[in-house]
């Protein structure tokens, strides 16, 4: 064998680790309840592009050992038996079944200043419905590239609500709680959880300046209440970039950043993204 072959064969080795080395994402925590994430593993038989849960295609990440489907499951999803379906590559249509299991969510009381943005006036509906569409057309964005998972915390402060909880807005019951809020300083930089592309931005009448990034295969992050927005739609984004500042725009009690997660079109617990925040977590659960 040539030196340079064998130099050429050295090289396409290392291109190939590269390759592979991206391709991998760690998995985010497995918590098959409403509102939660089950993770699914393949076999090699499996068709990862052809799985759908309720109709609606499902992310897959490659893990160091094996492919995993990630499936939301919506607060509203019933305790039991739920299946997937997926092609294998013998032609065949399979189920995979996996069981969610019952979880009770706490209420929460917040009083807000602004009676508007609990009651909003009748000429603001127009507004709210518009933002309604973009906000469902993001929800339901794909592109097929690889998962980005590994997420890293957006912005430095404290828990001051978590997902899931029962929402009264003085004392009006209104929908449960979509996602992660971290109180910090109005101005505090924010984070991109991870690489991605902006898919939606802008001033929502209920949450402020708000940024959508799709981060893969229906993964998409949410940052709402920010006081700056620094990126647009269309643009690539590395993880931990700058996209914004924290604020206390739209639907608020403080400066804050409410931050979502999404999978198949439905919005899950951003903390079995973010071990990191573990201990803060267990702080907010001690004090409420």
């Amino acid at each position: 064998m040539s030196a340079h072959l064998k130099i050429t064969i050295q090289l396409l080795y290392v291109f190939a680790a590269l390759i592979i080395s991206f391709s991998l994402s760690a998995a985010p925590q497995h918590d098959p309840v409403p509102g939660g994430i089950a993770l699914l593993t393949l076999n090699d038989e499996h068709i990862a592009s052809s799985a759908r849960y309720k109709g609606k295609k499902l992310a897959v990440i490659n893990t160091n050992t094996q492919a995993q489907l990630l499936v939301g499951l919506s607060l509203s999803t019933k305790p039991g038996n739920h299946f997937i379906s997926i092609n294998t590559r013998q032609g065949k249509k399979e189920k995979i079944k996996f069981v969610v299991k019952p979880k009770t969510y706490k209420a929460q009381y917040l009083t807000i200043k602004n009676k508007r943005k609990v009651n909003p006036y009748e000429k603001d509906m127009t507004r709210i419905l518009s933002e309604k569409k973009r906000k469902s057309l993001a929800k339901k964005h794909w592109q097929d590239t690889p998962v980005n998972s590994d997420f890293l915390i957006p912005v430095d402060g404290r828990i001051s609500s978590i997902f899931g909880l029962r929402r009264f807005f003085n004392e009006q019951a209104r929908r449960p709680h979509s996602g992660l809020d971290i109180a910090a300083p109005q101005g505090t930089p924010i984070k991109s959880v991870a690489a991605g592309k902006v898919i939606e931005s802008g001033d929502f009448f209920f949450s402020g300046n708000m940024v959508y990034i799709d981060h893969g295969m229906g993964l998409i992050s949410l940052y709402a209440h920010m006081h700056e927005i620094k990126v647009k739609a269309g643009d690539d984004i590395l993880q931990g970039q700058i996209i914004g500042t924290v604020g206390e725009t739209g639907r608020v009690t403080g400066p804050h950043l409410h931050m979502a997660v999404m999978l198949n079109q439905t919005t899950v617990d951003p903390l079995l993204f973010l071990p990191q925040l573990a201990d803060k977590a267990a702080l907010y659960f001690k004090s409420n």
